[in-house]
């Protein structure tokens, strides 16, 4: 029932469940409680110290003021830059448009493609912000269950049926939020290739590119020029709070995003982007940080297996362990994960993310580790993660 004139839309939009966890965090936190956090997905170092430096500067000059809708130039040709180096792939960087965060991306290549009603393929599990972002600016979301078999990443045989019901888009994501999965790269080209023949467009986020431990990830970019992608400064280059992305559209967009983006947002924030700037310099040193999250990757499969959880493919990307804890749940006596998530915390001291906010596939029996941080939290964390379970002592870390 619609209640003091709000948007009969909102009944749609899920809540972010993992906020709840934050939020009891944080109360606990405040009652002087240590908590291991194993449920935020961003990176547990700092901003690199020349991105500071740049923003400094930036200050000390004032540069202050609106940019252009499609971000400062400079910019946009270290964005293409990157793409060179990393892929080997030439993008005009007319066609880069600097973007308020991801999700203001996001915002813009659904408002760009879909008319009330337009369907849109997302893995599930999956990010719990696509389907509501897509429901908000009135497209259907359809969730394609996703298992290990196919590497939780969509494929050609999972698209088939929902192609012959009509589709506007498909959205891929590799690596993968929760999953850490990469989609194989016969999948991503003959998945980019069934979606153009059919009229519609692939959207790539390609948010956790840099965040890969046993080979690289693929950008959409090199199977097609027609694909969507978005990416952004939060994960690799450690800058969540800047709230900075981009995406690179076909030039057959390009008109039109620049359009939604002076409406909805004027320019991304503007000292984020001359701070931005600075951000290609630090790769060597991002890199290294990423050596730390492969340490913790290694170190908290093994424990987790040796717990019970099931993990039946090894992440290879982002910083986190999808898992299967059904076997923990019968000998825990919980009904789902999200009453083991709030009890470890309570009685423990340990935050991890119920499989309950990345859809509706056997999000029941999963939940999500987070391994952004510290060796010594993670260690920590699969500590009191065994007393919890009443399990000897776990192994130690190399």
């Amino acid at each position: 029932m619609i209640r003091d004139g709000w948007s009969r839309r909102l009944l749609e939009i899920q809540p972010f469940h993992v906020m709840e966890v934050i939020n009891a965090v944080k109360r606990l936190e405040a009652q002087g409680r240590h908590i291991i956090r194993l449920e935020v997905g961003e990176p547990d170092f700092p901003t690199p110290p020349a991105v500071l430096a740049a923003a400094h500067h930036s200050l000390d000059l004032d540069q202050t003021r609106y940019t252009a809708a499609m971000g400062i130039i400079e910019l946009r040709q270290a964005v293409a830059q990157w793409y060179q180096r990393q892929y080997r792939v030439t993008i005009d960087p007319t066609r880069v448009v600097i973007t308020p965060g991801t999700s203001g991306a996001f915002l813009l290549a659904f408002g760009i493609l879909l008319d009330r009603g337009d369907r849109v393929a997302i893995s599930d599990p999956g990010y719990p912000c696509y389907p509501n972002m897509i429901r908000l600016l009135g497209g259907e979301p359809v969730s394609i269950a996703v298992g290990p078999e196919h590497a939780y990443q969509l494929s050609p045989e999972l698209l088939q049926p929902v192609m012959d019901q009509g589709l506007k888009a498909a959205l891929v994501t590799s690596p993968s939020n929760p999953t850490g999965t990469l989609i194989p790269d016969a999948a991503m080209a003959e998945v980019i290739a069934m979606v153009e023949r059919h009229g519609g467009r692939v959207i790539s986020d390609e948010i956790y590119h840099g965040v890969t431990y046993e080979r690289p990830a693929r950008t959409a970019l090199e199977f097609s020029q027609e694909a969507i992608v978005i990416n952004g400064f939060s994960k690799f280059f450690a800058m969540t709070g800047w709230r900075l992305g981009w995406m690179i559209v076909p030039p057959s967009a390009m008109r039109h995003v620049e359009s939604l983006q002076q409406n909805l947002f004027i320019s991304a924030p503007t000292l984020s982007q001359y701070a931005a700037m600075a951000a290609f310099q630090c790769e060597d040193f991002l890199r290294q940080q990423i050596l730390t999250f492969d340490h913790n990757r290694l170190f908290l499969v093994e424990a987790l297996r040796r717990f019970g959880f099931e993990i039946p493919v090894m992440p290879t990307g982002a910083f986190y362990v999808y898992a299967d804890a059904s076997r923990v749940l019968a000998r825990t006596g919980h009904a789902d994960t999200r009453s083991f998530c709030a009890d470890l915390l309570e009685s423990n001291g340990v935050a991890v993310t119920p499989g309950l906010d990345f859809g509706q596939y056997k999000a029941q029996q999963h939940l999500r580790f987070s391994f952004a941080t510290s060796m010594e939290n993670v260690r920590e964390g699969v500590r009191l993660l065994g007393i919890f379970r009443g399990d000897p002592p776990p192994l130690q870390a190399s």
